[in-house]
């Protein structure tokens, strides 16, 4: 569900921009990075807080 979220955002978004994810669980850490990069889009931080929660960010890419 986290990533359905991701690609309307990101879907609404140009070419270039960036989108800040936060994700809650192993599942969303292993997936959303891995299937945003399938489609064609650049992470450019995945960073871990103590409490657990990850920080995603991601660049837009050209691929619709």
């Amino acid at each position: 569900m986290t990533f359905v979220r991701t690609r309307l955002a990101l879907d609404r978004m140009a070419p270039g921009e960036t989108l800040l994810v936060s994700l809650r669980g192993a599942e969303p850490f292993r997936n959303v990075p891995r299937t945003a990069a399938e489609h064609g889009h650049e992470i450019l931080s995945l960073e871990t807080d103590a409490a657990g929660i990850s920080r995603l960010l991601i660049r837009r890419g050209t691929a619709r």
